[in-house]
């Protein structure tokens, strides 16, 4: 083990933590069905997002709203953002077990009450509450699973739920397609149902936590720190989401709610200095290596923006392929991503967290300031190829940074721990759609004039019976800039996420000695 190994940190003043057997110390067979409603609770997550886009048309359709439908993916991005933070307080605060079955309920709840609305104000509202139950389920399966793996297992139940995101990234919009065409667009929200339900009763009936001693003092909750961080995030998420969409960047929405989230960011850090216990702890940031670990995931959330949103416009407009080929040439990282995590523990084990995230990212860095020099048009197999190999890059980067952090932690800090990096990468999604769009139209209007955008040349080239050839090599031209210019954003990205890496990471991540010795 190259990691230094220290004693756990002490359990906070006047709270009784809990008595944390040694991880992995449950049988293959008591933690198999655990292992499975963890991927399923994952998985009802993950494949949301990609489930819904495809049946926007027909949501449109039935229920109108086509001005504000864009808030059906923000109003669940922000519920899911902000409540990060209050959920992994939560879950160190009175378990794991509660929180996540608290969230599957507000989960399988919102699909139900999405799949009855009645217009698109209640969906987007019942969208919220799902993202309410989102949010408690993308940190705290996260954090069971830390819990239920020694370290030198934990990629293989990473790696299991990396390929749940795999799975549905590319599944999603399949599936998503085929019950808006062929059945009705309200499926796509009940067939979360019986997915639901079935890994609750997996969660309830063998989930075992550790026993927990009795607290001398009654577990106080920071509600308004609570109220503060939901606020602050609220502010900041709208800003970034709807600014140049639906209104300008310099008009006063924009710089009222960035204005209200910079004062109510200020409030918050007051109110969270004086807590008892806090949402989001001071030390989350005075520890070099969750700190350095939060600033990097943050910048691979920026830097994730660039494929996701812009390649498969790039494939459709540049390249010229329908939406199935354009999705495969994007879906080919969610193949390497999931196996380089899962071997990830063979190079950490020997070179150490930092090292094998450092040779992740710089990989990535080179590989993302490749895509400018591709040719124009090119052929598909070029960003494939490129996708594929960024994927095995940032599987080698993201998996050890969280794998190493969590095992910094005592189990009574994990849920906080892990939830604060997951926040900070939602985050920074958030502001690389903003950045990365304003970086692309601005790129489109210095070539073409007015105001162009990325979203109008790509209806533009949908139609080309309507543009001669001069006029669709020029358009196409554009937007094969714009993307180019957009990955320079990401490369930029991934060199920040270098940086903080090699200037706050300690060279060996203090490992606690229970988890050194689970690898020794």
């Amino acid at each position: 083990m190259t990691e230094s190994p220290t004693t756990p940190a002490g359990t906070p003043a006047g709270k009784a933590g809990p008595t944390a057997p040694a991880p992995g110390s449950a049988s293959a067979a008591r933690r198999g069905p655990v292992v499975a409603a963890l991927m399923l609770c994952m998985g009802l997550a993950a494949i949301d997002g990609t489930i819904v886009s495809t049946a926007v048309p027909q949501i449109v359709g039935d229920l109108g709203g086509l001005a504000v439908f864009s808030w059906l993916f923000s109003g669940y991005l922000l519920a899911v953002t902000v409540t990060l933070p209050v959920y992994g307080k939560l879950s160190d605060t009175f378990g794991r077990k509660p929180v996540l079955i608290a969230g599957v309920v507000l989960f399988v709840i919102g699909s139900l009450l999405c799949a009855a609305a009645w217009s698109m104000a209640s969906l987007i509202a019942f969208r919220v509450v799902q993202g309410l139950g989102g949010g408690a389920l993308q940190g705290t399966v996260q954090t069971v699973a830390a819990d239920l793996y020694p370290l030198k297992e934990r990629p293989k139940i990473q790696a299991r739920l990396s390929s749940v995101w795999a799975a549905s990234s590319v599944a999603g919009p399949a599936v998503g397609g085929l019950l808006a065409g062929y059945a009705d667009w309200r499926w796509i929200f009940l067939i979360n149902l019986p997915i639901g339900l079935v890994a609750l009763w997996l969660v309830t009936r063998h989930l075992v936590e550790p026993q927990r001693a009795t607290p001398r003092e009654k577990p106080r909750i920071d509600w308004a720190g609570a109220l503060a961080v939901f606020a602050t995030g609220a502010l900041l998420i709208t800003a970034l989401v709807q600014g140049g969409v639906a209104w300008p960047w310099l008009s006063a929405p924009s710089l009222g709610l960035l204005a209200g989230a910079a004062a109510l960011g200020a409030l918050t850090v007051v109110i969270e200095r004086r807590a008892a216990e806090p949402i989001i702890p001071g030390w989350v940031w005075r520890r070099r290596t969750i700190a350095a670990v939060n600033l990097s995931l943050g910048a691979l959330g920026l830097l994730m923006v660039a494929p996701t949103v812009f390649l498969p416009t790039y494939a459709q407009s540049v390249l010229g392929l329908g939406p199935i080929a354009a999705g495969f040439v994007l879906s080919t990282w969610t193949l390497s991503w999931p196996i380089t995590a899962a071997l990830s523990n063979r190079v950490y084990t020997r070179i150490g967290f930092r090292l094998t995230a450092v040779l992740g990212i710089s990989g990535a860095l080179l590989l993302l300031l490749a895509f400018p020099f591709l040719p124009f048009p090119g052929e598909p197999w070029q960003p494939a190829l490129l996708m594929l190999l960024l994927g095995g890059t940032l599987g080698l980067f993201q998996l050890p940074l969280i794998v190493g952090v969590q095992s910094t932690v005592p189990y009574e800090e994990r849920g906080t721990t892990t939830a604060s990096v997951l926040f900070c990468r939602q985050v920074g999604q958030s502001v690389g759609a903003a950045l990365f769009g304003a970086i692309a139209n601005g790129v489109l209007a210095a070539r073409l004039g007015g105001g162009a955008d990325l979203d109008t040349l790509a209806r533009a080239l949908d139609e080309p019976a309507s543009l001669t050839a001069e006029t669709m090599d020029r358009l196409r031209r554009a937007v094969d800039a714009a993307v180019d210019w957009v990955y320079l954003g990401a490369a930029a990205a991934a060199a920040l996420a270098l940086l903080a890496l090699l200037t706050l990471a300690p060279r060996r991540f203090p490992v606690l000695k229970e988890a050194a010795g689970d690898e020794d």
